[in-house]
């Protein structure tokens, strides 16, 4: 979501002052520290902090977020105006500025369609209102209510929301593992026709490929209920519309036959329309075409973005990752926040395992980025190199005031340490076979900073 500004009033409506906007204190002008709000925003699990999140006072009320999938640039203003907003840094802090001095104050905390709406009780003047972390994590489910969230005036449900996510899984990765590590409530994990808002999928035509298929017995999102199938959403426009953002797991393969050219096309068309899309290795096709037949079985724009070659050694599991600081508007700033978050102790740089070395370069000049990538003169690369995250704004070839969607390419499989069987039900025992109950390894930590990335707005929030 776009953030209409920094720390003041928005120009459409500086020459109105409402009744809030009429409480802020010019503090500086009686030899006084600001009125401020400050906290720090966390992932769903209450751990992870999080960068780049709009934390702000409305001017209004923002209303219900539209379902509709639709372009959401930085450049927008945010739903209800801004009296005063911030985003969080690279240690997922914020300090809003100028707060009106009132009781009953409004504070929005919105990432893409995550959202917690605050309110806080009593403002005082000239001084620090600090938020507790309960209130300043963004919500598990929709039922997740802290003591400050808002609730709704008619239904007295918690004012919070969650995006709505489509999961392929793969028997070469598990991206559904990394929503439980992420904290997302186990009854918001559902299959297509459940009332989460995770939907898993699984694709019935992948031969030794195929992933999880079905819920363990209990499980409070679908007790024992199997997934919709994987073609059906990606081959349909209207089937993928329905999400803020599809994941796709490594499935070990291409396997293309379940992939056709009007599946490519939809995707593209999803993306294009504002949808964000994340994928891992072997979904490669949707951007670098079929091997060996890229001419008929691809998207032109998307193979523009980078250089893929299917046939390079895949024989380096452990590597080191570089933030690429060069291409990447966000570089430094991701490169900061995986020290702060453990995930680098020599600062630019994350361990990973299941490397994978299919994407050779990325070409900046047609849109592609890179987030990470293996350099090949780091002595522990072996003289491997690729880029492991690539990134890029959709449609391609569009200037930046109509990008509209975004889609990430993970050459490394995302999942450290959990697995995703067609013979093991989600999420699994944990034990060497389905989801690892263990902490985010510092690749996970990287894709989870990726993942919160896709979910914003398009363009620059600096």
């Amino acid at each position: 979501m776009g953030n209409g500004g920094d720390g003041g009033v928005d120009s459409n409506t500086a020459d109105a002052c409402t009744s809030l906007q009429c409480q802020q204190v010019d503090c500086a002008s009686k030899g006084l520290p600001p009125t401020t709000i400050t906290g720090t925003v966390y992932a769903p699990n209450g751990t992870l902090p999080l960068y780049g999140v709009n934390v702000y006072v409305p001017f209004s009320d923002p209303g219900e977020l539209s379902n509709e999938l639709k372009c959401d640039r930085c450049t927008d203003e945010v739903p209800g105006g801004a009296i005063t907003l911030k985003t969080t840094d690279e240690a997922g802090a914020f300090t809003l500025p100028d707060v009106p001095a009132t009781t009953n104050v409004p504070v929005v905390i919105q990432v893409g369609k995550w959202r917690r709406q605050l309110v806080i009780p009593a403002v005082a003047a000239c001084q620090e209102t600090k938020l507790d972390i309960v209130d300043t994590t963004l919500p598990k489910s929709v039922t997740d209510a802290s003591p400050l969230t808002a609730l709704d005036a008619t239904t007295h449900a918690p004012k919070v929301d969650l995006p709505r996510i489509a999961i392929s899984t793969g028997a070469a990765d598990a991206l559904e593992c990394l929503m439980l590590k992420l904290g997302i409530a186990p009854s918001e994990i559902t299959n297509d026709v459940g009332a989460g808002h995770v939907h898993l999928y699984t694709n019935n035509h992948a031969p030794g490929g195929q992933g999880a298929k079905q819920f363990e017995a209990g499980w409070p999102g679908g007790d024992g209920a199997t997934f919709g199938d994987a073609e059906t959403m990606w081959n349909d426009l209207p089937h993928l519309s329905a999400y803020d953002i599809v994941m796709f797991s490594c499935e070990g393969g291409q396997f293309p036959l379940t992939k056709p050219q009007s599946s490519l096309e939809a995707v593209q068309q999803y993306a294009d329309m504002g949808g964000r899309v994340f994928m891992t290795h072997w979904h490669n096709i949707w951007i670098g075409g079929e091997d060996g037949a890229q001419a008929s079985h691809g998207i032109p724009t998307w193979e523009t973005v980078a250089t893929f070659n299917y046939a390079a050694p895949q024989d380096l599991e452990h590597a080191v990752a570089s933030v690429d600081l060069t291409q990447n508007a966000k570089g430094a700033s991701f490169s900061t926040w995986l020290t702060n978050v453990g995930a680098s102790t020599t600062p630019g740089q994350v361990p990973i395992d299941g490397a994978r070395y299919t994407c050779s370069t990325n070409d900046p000049a047609n849109g592609g980025t890179a987030f990470l990538d293996v350099d090949p003169t780091l002595p522990i690369n072996s003289n491997h190199q690729s880029v492991q995250d690539l990134q890029f704004t959709t449609p391609v070839g569009a200037t930046a005031d109509q990008a509209c969607g975004k889609v990430v390419f993970s050459d490394m499989h995302v999942a450290s340490g959990s697995s995703s069987k067609a013979t093991v039900p989600y999420p699994g025992p944990g034990a060497g076979a389905g989801c690892a109950q263990t902490d985010l390894s510092p690749q996970e930590k990287a894709l989870a900073f990726i993942f919160f990335d896709i979910s914003s707005c398009v363009g620059s929030i600096q």
